[in-house]
């Protein structure tokens, strides 16, 4: 039986702060198939981007400690050197971040940018680099690319930056792809460019792609399976159709009723989630979600759920998911989607 490209086992991401040490993740774990796009959603402060930080390792070690297992094509990534990272890190592991501005290096021209990593990592020389990063940029939609590699980050609007964003991450062809929000205050129509950008190079090179994103209009355009991260722990997974159709846990239920309705009374307020994340050095004892949960009893407030898997492969961290109604009994919000 072949492995997953990726399986993330029991992962903790802990800080040594002023106020001592916070875990950041806390026993995460889900796997990447090649060729599946995993959706990974949350509120703010959930522990998304910390989780992709510690698969790439692009965290302060001197003051971040890690657990558990990252196993990328059956090697713990935990347990390489640096110097194997620096390997694995932009080659075959690449990231898309939040802020293309300042994810960009404002003194380099854009070619130079994507060129360095193609020099380091392929071994290709300056002059077939920026051959190939000319490539890239037609690859991801930009028009006149000879020209655009030229040019400054602040030349550029934020979509094409985005688009620059992707070419360099994909400029080595990886086998696994992190985008974190990568369409972050675009426009709709710029945002689905840059999602079928990612798409269609996922499938191109049967790549495993890890979208992290608060939106869940763009985890049913583009994502197989699901993970719901709350203060730093998965508290379900299901794959998309399960999710939407069935969703088990509260904080996912609240996340989906969340959602405008396209067809919905304009005078109706919006579905909220009562309160807001804790502060990490202040996680509530039991289930984390307790405090904010109108299914919660004494019994959530004092022991912490375990992540269960159903019979249908859904997984959910909840002691009352039995009692959540299926689909008879979340918001039509649902049928936007």
């Amino acid at each position: 039986m072949s492995h997953p490209l990726l399986e993330v086992k029991e992962l903790k991401t802990r800080f040594s702060t002023e106020k001592g040490t916070i875990t950041a993740v806390d026993g995460v774990t889900f796997n990447v198939d090649y060729g599946e796009t995993l959706g990974v959603v949350g509120e703010s402060g959930c522990g998304k981007s910390v989780t992709a930080e510690s698969i790439m390792r692009l965290l302060n070690e001197k003051s971040t400690k890690y657990g558990g297992e990252i196993l990328y094509k059956g090697r713990d990534l935990l347990s390489l050197p640096e110097s194997k990272m620096l390997d694995i890190r932009g080659n075959e592991i690449s990231m898309i971040f939040q802020d293309a501005m300042t994810s960009l290096n404002p003194v380099f021209t854009i070619g130079d940018q994507i060129a360095e990593s193609i020099v380091v990592h392929q071994k290709l020389s300056k002059k077939e680099a920026m051959k190939k990063a000319v490539e890239m940029l037609r690859v991801t939609g930009i028009p006149s690319p000879e020209k655009r590699i030229h040019e400054y980050p602040h030349e550029i609007s934020g979509g094409m930056r985005q688009r620059v964003m992707i070419a360099m991450a994909l400029s080595c062809q990886p086998s696994l792809l992190i985008a974190d929000e990568p369409t972050t205050a675009l426009d709709v129509t710029i945002q689905a460019q840059i999602l079928e950008v990612i798409n269609e190079l996922k499938e191109e090179l049967n790549m495993g792609v890890i979208m992290i994103t608060h939106d869940l209009g763009v985890v049913a355009e583009v994502c197989t399976r699901v993970a719901v991260m709350y203060l730093g722990q998965v508290i379900e997974e299901a794959d998309v159709d399960t999710l939407f159709d069935s969703p088990r846990h509260p904080y996912t239920r609240g996340l989906l009723q969340s959602i405008p309705k396209i067809n919905g009374d304009r005078e109706q307020k919006l579905h909220t989630i009562k309160g807001v994340v804790p502060a990490l050095d202040n996680v509530p004892k039991g289930c984390r979600f307790a405090p904010r949960c109108s299914f919660a009893t004494e019994k959530c407030l004092e022991e912490a759920p375990v992540l269960d898997e159903l019979p249908n492969g859904q997984k959910v961290r909840c002691w009352h998911h039995a009692r959540i109604k299926e689909r008879e009994d979340v918001p039509d919000a649902i049928e936007a989607t």
